[in-house]
């Protein structure tokens, strides 16, 4: 993604060879600042804070939170302190484990003296294999908002609903819901995205809406509940959103709200999509409403809101009464049935089991 004329990812390698930089999300979209990793617990706190957020870059900042980790001691109960800190940072994320899992079976089987070296190679690759997976994501997906617009008579735009933020910024490059949603407006298909605001952290009206400002998509931001109404009044032709694991039945779990939505589409006959990476596929849940883990998160996400005062300074204010309670449950499952389709970096398939083992065959032994 480019901002201004620099092209970004959301997390690379610094110049010394060894920490690690990464854009601070919790400043967007009114300050661009970066922020350097330099030990597995600053990788473990930008994960849990939110300063790096969605699933699969959440699992490449863990990889990378290994690997210094790595860096500073590479013997088994190094590693195997880290693993256990950076996997308790956010519990629904599957990527987060995967990356993990996948970090620490690989580091373990080598001799301590080799770790290092492995441990930011494999980072990288993992960093190189989700840019190269939401590419295929945005061609797959790309290829239902031509078909949309081709079924409009090619003269209107294409509007797509998007929930949360499910783009560059929610992985290493391109994203997962925004990358078709980038190559259709590449291949110069008329497009306009309604953005949900996404409480109780705004993702969408302050990341979705900066990363399709600084490509130039056209967009709109909107309250969370206007979804229904747009549907009922023919203003949306497909719904495209991310997930932060799904099930191996086809359930999806996604930032809270999206179920409501899936449920205005299915009601009103709106296609509803959701794009996602192989590594956010749970093989071992099949029931994504009874399995999956939903993470609560601190109140005051709830009852505070920030943003910028008339003077551009960053101020945070109290929404709610003093002392009202508050709930805080970050994400909600989505039915298979509800599902039009899961868009994969190997292709679009039905939400269910079936669907998924046609392109995942060599998960048939795991798949629950």
């Amino acid at each position: 993604m480019k901002i201004g004329d620099k092209h970004y990812r959301t997390i690379w390698l610094g110049d010394d060879g060894w920490s690690v930089e990464v854009i601070d999300q919790t400043l967007l979209p009114h300050a661009f600042e970066l922020m350097r990793l330099t030990n597995v617990a600053e990788a473990a706190a930008a994960i849990s804070t939110m300063v790096v957020r969605g699933a699969p870059l959440i699992g490449a900042t863990a990889a990378y939170g290994m690997a210094l980790a790595a860096h500073e001691d590479a013997s088994d109960k190094n590693l195997q302190n880290a693993h256990a800190m950076l996997l308790a940072t956010r519990p629904t994320a599957v990527n987060l484990r995967w990356a993990l899992d996948d970090m620490r079976g690989r580091l373990l089987a080598v001799p301590q003296g080799h770790r290092r070296k492995l441990a930011y190679k494999r980072a990288a690759q993992i960093c190189d294999d989700d840019v190269a997976t939401c590419q295929g994501i945005g061609q797959h997906g790309g290829k239902l908002i031509r078909e949309a617009f081709e079924h409009k008579g090619g003269g209107d735009a294409v509007n797509v609903l998007t929930h949360c933020n499910a783009g560059w910024l929610a992985t290493v490059d391109w994203g997962t819901a925004l990358a078709p949603i980038y190559t259709a407006h590449d291949a110069g298909i008329p497009i306009h995205v309604w953005v949900d605001e996404t409480r109780p952290r705004n993702q969408g009206a302050a990341l979705t809406a900066y990363e399709l400002g600084s490509h130039g998509v056209p967009h709109t931001v909107i309250v969370d509940n206007a979804g229904g109404h747009l549907m009922q009044h023919g203003m949306v032709d497909l719904c495209i959103t991310g997930t932060d694991r799904t099930s191996a039945h086809g359930d999806v779990c996604n930032k809270i709200g999206t179920y409501l939505k899936a449920l205005a589409a299915y009601d009103n006959d709106v296609p509803f999509y959701v794009g996602l990476p192989h590594s956010t596929i749970d093989w071992s849940i099949g029931d994504g409403v009874a399995g999956i883990p939903i993470e609560q998160r601190d109140g005051e996400e709830v009852s505070h809101i920030r943003g910028v005062n008339g003077d551009g300074k960053g101020t945070t204010v109290r929404l709610v009464p003093k002392g009202a309670k508050v709930g805080n449950f970050a994400f909600d499952v989505t039915p298979a049935r509800l599902v039009t389709g899961l868009i994969t970096e190997r292709g679009v398939c039905p939400a269910s089991r079936d669907g998924l083992l046609e392109l995942y065959p060599e998960q048939a032994a795991t798949a629950a």
